[in-house]
């Protein structure tokens, strides 16, 4: 007796069906990649706001002006110099600028500095890092007055962030903060880890992601590389910062499955940039910033808003 119709179809179905399993069974399943947290978007909306003021005070005849300050001839700095008077001439601020020889002494940087600090058309003052080996950045620092301090860095200022009064704030730091935010990862009540102690990211950022605000109110842990199981603190983050500057220390088996990373720590080797994040780590991490452009944009943008509330502050 001959096969029927029916039967053909049915056992084509079972073929293609066997078929299609087979497939299923030998393909590679897709691997997880973290959600990107990219810095532009929100250094763009941060500086799209200073823009605004920043018309605001030249309409009530304020020219916002933010000062700079170059020892020596180091190509990097120099280009970093000449990156933020362009961005400063996009927003609308003046940016006069100081470019002292290498040979110059301490003395001579003080003066420059005071001589700023006392011209009140000038409304935040940057000192381009790192100096000449013979400077003293920090002593030069707590020279600069304290509310044109445009980095946040100076000790009053550290001192303000502390308790919570206003104040110029760590660029960086600030940048996170608002990275965070921007991109509504919930930071309140959350267990964040901070992998790095340094005076520039680690500590203030500490101090700001424990204050209670929306976009902070976290449990904040700070450990570094002087703890010998530094993994077991990074292991149980829900937020976990990078800020030891050792390229690659975060692999993905420090990483809890999930987590959000944000990767605020580098090194350079000639040109090369070198994150404290390693790449694995995407396929652990539920959100992660990228290599390059996560942290960088918002700490430069940080800076004009902090020039910008210098200037607003001013005509007070």
């Amino acid at each position: 007796m001959g096969t029927t119709i029916g039967e053909l179809v049915v056992g084509a179905v079972r073929l293609g069906a066997h078929a299609s399993w087979e497939t299923r069974m030998s393909e590679t399943p897709p691997a997880h990649e973290a959600r990107l947290l990219p810095g532009k978007p929100v250094a763009d909306a941060v500086l799209a706001d200073v823009a605004q003021r920043v018309a605001k005070l030249r309409e009530a005849g304020v020219q916002p002006s933010l000062a700079t300050i170059l020892v020596g001839d180091d190509d990097a700095s120099a280009g970093y110099i000449r990156i933020k008077q362009r961005q400063a001439a996009e927003l609308g601020f003046v940016s006069p600028h100081e470019h002292l020889p290498a040979t110059a002494t301490q003395d001579d940087l003080h003066r420059v500095i005071d001589r700023l600090n006392a011209d009140p058309a000038v409304h935040a003052l940057l000192i381009q890092y790192p100096p000449p080996a013979h400077i003293d950045y920090d002593a030069a620092l707590m020279t600069v007055d304290p509310d044109k301090d445009v980095d946040g860095m100076h000790p009053l200022n550290l001192g303000r962030l502390s308790v919570g009064l206003p104040g110029p704030r760590p660029c960086t730091p600030a940048g996170i903060e608002a990275l965070l935010a921007h991109h509504e990862i919930p930071v309140a009540g959350r267990e964040v880890v901070i992998l790095g102690r340094g005076a520039t990211i680690g500590r203030p950022l500490a101090m700001l992601l424990s204050q209670k605000r929306p976009t902070a109110n976290a449990a904040v842990t700070v450990v570094h590389t002087g703890v010998p199981d530094w993994q077991r603190y990074t292991q149980r983050a829900e937020i976990l910062i990078a800020a030891a500057g050792v390229p690659g220390i975060i692999q993905p088996e420090h990483v809890k499955p999930g987590a959000t990373v944000i990767g605020a720590g580098v090194r350079y080797e000639g040109r090369r940039l070198l994150p404290d994040v390693a790449e694995e780590v995407a396929t652990v991490a539920g959100a992660l910033t990228p290599r390059v452009g996560g942290v960088g944009p918002t700490t430069v943008a940080m800076l004009f808003r902090n020039a910008i509330e210098a200037a607003e502050k001013a005509c007070r």
